[in-house]
Order: C-alpha cells, then sequence, then structure tokens
C-alpha cells in the first residue's frame, strides 16, 4: 500500500510539476511579450499626443512671430535697439492672447538679448528670466528651423516648477541675424491627463517617461527627476534604435518598452516592475500548485480506494493460507473479481480442494494399510493360535510314524512325517521370503499328503531348472494355488487328474511358477470375477479360514511391486494360474534346463506316492530299537 501511495504520488506530481513549470514559463513569456507589445502601443500612441500637441505651440510660435506688430516690433528694435518703442504693448497684447485661452501655458515671452523682456504674465521675475540667456540650453537652440522642445524648471511665483519650454530664435528683420528668443512655457498639466488615463502593468504601478537624447527627463512623474540627466544609463541602449524593449536591472528589476519620436528628438518610454509583470504568472503558479495539491491528494484518495481494494483480498488470501498452514481445509476465499488477483484466489482453492482430496487419499491408504497389516496381524494370530503345544503334536506325529513303521505301514507312516513336516513350516520362523526349492518342498509334501487321500485319482509334476531354486519367493505362495486345485479339480472329478508346477524365464528379469491342471477348467464369468478380485485392493484378507488367490496375488505385489503378482490363464480344459516373481541378478546367467534335487523328487513326471527316504530311515531306527 505505501508502494502505491508512493509511486501514485510520484505518478501525479512530477507530472504536474513538469507540466506547471512548462506553463509557468511559457505564460511567463507570453506575459511579458504581452506587456511589450501594449507597452509599445501606449507610448506610441502617447507619442503621436505629444507630437501633435507640441506641434501646435510650434504653429503658435509662427503666428507670434509673424504677427506684423511682431515684426514692426522687431525692425524698431533692430534700428533703435535702445529706444522705447509703442509697439511692447501690441506685442504684449499678442503674448496675452496667444496664453489666454490656455489653461497649460505658463508662460509666454520674447527675450531680446541684453534689450527688453515682453511676457504674457504681470508675475514674472524679470531678473530671473534675464539669465536664462545663460543657461545650457539657451545656446543649443538652432538660429533657424524648428523650434526647440525640452524640459527644465524655472522659478515662478516663488517656488521651482517642472515646464516644458519651447524656444524658438529670433533673427533680426534687418539683418536676419539672431538678437532674442521666444519661450513658451508650458505646465505638465494637459500631460498628466493624459498619462493618468493610461494604467501600464497589471496593477497599474507601471510609469511612463520621456527623456532626450542626451539623458535629460523631459517628463517623470517623479517631478524632482525632470530636468535631471539621471537618465543616461537608459538611453545609452536606447540610442541609434527606434523603438524597443529592454530589461532594465536597478534596484528593481524592470520591463522598459520605448520608442524614439524624431520629430521632438525625445524617447517616450513605459517601464513596467516585473514583480508587478508576473503577477499574473504568480496567479497562474499558485494556480498549478493548487491545483497539484488538489489532484495529489485525488490521487492518493484513489490509491487509497485502490490498494484497499487489491490488498484486502491479499490479506485475506493470507488469513486462509494460515489456516491451511494449521491444518484446516474447509471454506474458501471468495472471488470477488477476475483479475490476477481473483485468479489467483481461484486457484489458491484449486489447490486447497485438491489438497484436502490428497490428504483424504493418503489418510484413506494409510487407514487400509493398516487394517491391512491388522488383518495380517490377525492371520498371523491365527497362526501363533495353532501352535500350541507344538512339541506335543510333534511327539504325537512321531509316535504315529513310529508305530506305522513297526507294522510296516508305510502309508501311515508317510503321511505322519509330511504332516510333521508341514506343521513344522507353517510354525518354524518368522521369515517373510523363502526360496523356490523349500517353497517346491512343501508343495510336494502338501500333494503327498493328498496323494494318499486320493491314490490314483491325483497325478502331480514338478519341472524347476536349477537356477530358479534359488530365487526369493513369498511363503505359502504355491501351497493355496496347489490347494484350489485340489479342491476345484480333483475332488470335482472322478476321472484322474494332473497337477504341474514348472518354472520357466520371462525375458532378462523376470521369471513365472505356473501351476495348472487337467480339471474342468473355469467359465469366462468366472476368470472375470477372478480377475476383478485381483485387481482390488478392498478384497485383501478377506478369506476368512485359509490364505487364497488374492491374499497370495497382493502379498507378492506388496513385496516385489505392482509389475508381479497372478495371472489367471485363458478359459478351457483344466485351470492354469501363473506367478509372476522378479529374477534375481546373480543367477540369470544360470538358466539351463536342470531339474530340482531329489528333495523335490528329480523333475519326475508322476508321483506314485512310494516311501520317501525318511521313511526307510524311520522303518530301520524303529527295528532296532530294544
Amino acid at each position: 500500500m505505501t508502494k502505491l501511495l508512493v509511486y501514485s504520488g510520484i505518478l501525479v506530481v512530477v507530472p504536474l510539476l513538469l507540466v506547471g513549470i512548462i506553463s509557468y514559463r511559457e505564460s511567463s513569456q507570453i506575459l511579458e511579450k504581452e506587456a511589450r507589445h501594449y507597452s509599445f502601443q501606449i507610448i506610441e500612441q502617447i507619442q503621436l499626443y505629444i507630437e501633435d500637441y507640441l506641434r501646435d505651440f510650434e504653429i503658435d510660435t509662427l503666428k507670434i512671430l509673424n504677427h506684423p506688430d511682431t515684426v514692426e516690433f522687431l525692425r524698431e528694435k533692430t534700428a533703435q535697439p535702445n529706444e522705447p518703442s509703442e509697439m511692447s504693448r501690441a506685442v504684449n497684447n499678442i503674448l496675452r492672447n496667444s496664453a489666454y485661452s490656455r489653461s497649460d501655458v505658463v508662460n509666454i515671452s520674447i527675450i531680446l538679448d541684453e534689450l527688453q523682456i515682453i511676457s504674457s504674465s504681470d508675475v514674472v521675475d524679470v531678473a530671473e528670466m534675464r539669465r536664462t540667456h545663460l543657461e545650457e540650453w539657451y545656446g543649443a537652440i538652432p538660429h533657424a528651423g524648428k523650434p526647440k522642445v525640452l524640459g527644465r524648471i524655472i522659478r515662478w511665483k516663488g517656488k521651482n516648477q517642472p515646464v516644458i519650454t519651447i524656444a524658438k530664435r529670433i533673427v533680426a528683420p534687418n539683418t536676419l541675424k539672431p538678437f532674442g528668443m521666444l519661450v513658451i512655457d508650458l505646465n505638465y498639466k494637459r500631460l498628466h491627463d493624459v498619462v493618468q488615463k493610461v494604467s501600464i502593468g497589471e496593477s497599474g504601478q507601471g510609469y511612463i517617461f520621456i527623456v532626450d537624447d542626451k539623458g535629460q527627463y523631459i517628463y517623470h512623474p517623479n517631478e524632482s527627476l525632470i530636468g535631471t540627466k539621471d537618465a543616461e544609463a537608459a538611453v545609452e541602449f536606447m540610442r541609434g534604435t527606434s523603438s524597443g524593449s529592454h530589461v532594465l536591472k536597478d534596484r528593481e528589476k524592470k520591463l522598459l518598452t520605448y520608442s524614439h519620436s524624431d520629430s521632438l528628438q525625445w524617447y517616450v518610454a513605459a517601464a513596467i516592475s516585473y514583480k508587478d509583470l508576473l503577477h499574473s504568472t504568480d496567479y497562474i503558479g499558485r494556480t498549478i500548485l493548487i491545483t497539484c495539491l488538489l489532484f495529489m491528494l485525488l490521487a492518493y484518495i484513489a490509491s487509497i480506494g485502490f490498494s484497499a481494494s487489491l490488498v484486502r483480498p491479499i490479506k485475506r488470501l493470507h488469513r486462509y493460507m494460515k489456516r491451511v498452514e494449521l491444518g484446516v481445509f474447509t471454506g474458501q476465499v471468495s472471488v470477488e473479481s477476475k483479475d490476477e488477483v481473483g485468479m489467483l484466489s481461484h486457484g489458491f482453492n484449486k489447490m486447497v480442494a485438491r489438497l484436502a482430496e490428497l490428504l483424504e487419499e493418503i489418510y484413506f491408504t494409510k487407514l487400509r494399510e493398516t487394517e491391512l497389516n491388522l488383518r495380517q496381524k490377525e492371520t498371523e494370530l491365527q497362526m501363533l493360535q495353532t501352535q500350541i503345544n507344538p512339541h506335543f503334536l510333534y511327539n504325537a506325529l512321531e509316535n504315529i510314524r513310529g508305530m506305522a513303521l513297526e507294522r510296516d505301514m508305510d502309508d501311515i507312516a508317510t503321511m505322519a512325517s509330511s504332516l510333521a513336516r508341514l506343521l513344522r513350516y507353517n510354525v518354524k520362523g518368522s521369515s517373510t521370503f523363502v526360496t523356490v526349492k523349500q517353497e517346491m518342498e512343501i508343495g510336494e509334501l502338501y500333494l503327498r499328503v493328498q496323494q494318499l487321500r486320493f491314490g490314483e485319482k491325483l497325478e502331480y509334476r514338478f519341472d524347476v531348472p536349477t537356477w530358479a531354486s534359488n530365487q526369493k519367493i513369498a511363503k505359502f505362495t504355491l501351497q493355496p494355488l496347489i490347494e484350489n486345485s485340489i479342491v476345484h479339480a480333483v475332488e470335482q472329478r472322478i476321472e484322474p487328474t494332473r497337477i504341474d508346477i514348472i518354472a520357466e524365464l520371462l525375458g532378462e528379469d523376470r521369471f513365472v511358477i505356473r501351476v495348472s491342471d487337467t480339471g474342468p477348467g473355469i467359465t469366462p464369468s468366472q476368470r472375470e470375477s477372478i480377475v476383478s478380485a485381483l485387481r482390488q485392493a478392498d478384497d485383501t484378507g478377506r478369506q476368512a479360514k485359509h490364505i487364497g488367490m488374492i491374499n497370495v496375488h497382493k502379498r507378492i505385489q506388496h513385496y516385489f511391486g505392482d509389475d508381479y503378482g497372478l495371472e489367471i490363464g485363458d478359459c478351457g480344459p483344466g485351470m492354469k494360474v501363473d506367478v509372476i516373481l522378479p529374477l534375481q541378478a546373480a543367477d540369470k546367467r544360470e538358466t539351463g534346463d536342470v531339474h530340482v534335487s531329489d528333495s523335490v523328487g528329480r523333475g519326475r513326471k508322476v508321483g506314485k506316492g512310494l516311501p520317501s527316504q525318511d521313511d526307510r530311515e524311520g522303518r530301520a531306527a524303529v527295528r532296532s530299537r530294544p
């Protein structure tokens, strides 16, 4: 969940910050460009207004100087400089009339060098005006041509007042030599009115100023700067260009937009503080920041919801895993979606169900093994019950054998001897495996006893090669099969029945011991029933009083594997049962057809019930007794 929150924050914040930074920079550049364009339009309009405004006064200078009274007055002064002239009053009236209707005119005066001063105002300081020709600009006025417009400070009504001065050189009509100056002083009323109607910058804190080519302020909102040359630094980058903009780094960073007036030789400039210029950009930045924070908050809320929906089923799955670790396989994880988590939960449910099935199978397998062991123990118990006082039975059978030998009853002696050996084989030892030779000997003893019972009705034959004698076989494998042949073949017929027990190889790693008889055989349905019973593990040990074919088959598979056991031959005359066993590696090379030893009958085809070597030795022992 923490990772999801971090990743969501990164995925939201980083793109928003990049967009914000790029937007901020682009908006700053656009706003600066628009401010330059807007300022340039404003100063162009102001410049045109000022030029038109001052052009009117230039016309007024021509009207004044070209007036007949003025011309007559100048001629008189040229002819008789020091003589009083009646025309002075007429010229004064001309000046008064020109200034009367203009509220922006401070004073109009004609200054004749060292001769006379005529002014439109009665409050003019004559002494101050006489010192005008000593000012720096006075000598720079051209002798002919357009008037010169400049800004300066004059002493008016006892205080300093900034004015815009329009000065035009006066020449003598007769000699055409300069000998005076027409000076029109204008206040800044009209200029203030125009500038105040214009708002520069977002907050209106920008301002417009006018400077001449020498860097002297013609106009500035701060009147103390008018007439000073504090603008020389600004004029340096303006000079040589008609218009443009520049970033001025003073005490405060400013954007300066300017335009040059060719007629006035002035620069009209607009100054905007960068702080004021970027006010809108700051608003955009704040908006972007608030948007980033808002979307980050929404992203975190969505991430918490998403991660909770993702983590909740994982936690639920984890709880079920804990239960499975404790061995609880009940219940299932609810699958709420079809995504990867839903697929994982579905797979977990299938896994737990399969585990439960496997555990149940293992449980029942263990249960069947335990039941098999219990039944085997019961069988062993039944066998142990038959061992009650075995020495008494041995001695009794030996006594019967001895008594039969004394009376030359060889059949009874043989039967007693065989029964004693069978009893001793069944009771003695707890070994699971015996050799084929030992199992054959016990089988022959059993058949010898049965032959005494059935006589000529029973014949048997053993054909076991020498290589098979030492092969391992489960104890009590052949006797149940021979007993089945006695019960189902010999007892059911009047004709003689022969039982054959032979051993053959089945490839390189297996051999077979086949027990067959010449009895009536079995039907196909009986064969299918026996084969089906051999396949079913639940039938193991269900013989109540003897170890049957199923028990023999399952014991062989238990000891040697599922590839071994009993196989039932095809239906037909007689019954055939094959015992498939593994071939011991040490004896695989001894595969000659050499029959078993004399103790098994030397491979004779038919047993006739003759007395054995033990019977003959027993008879001699009985006869030698005192």
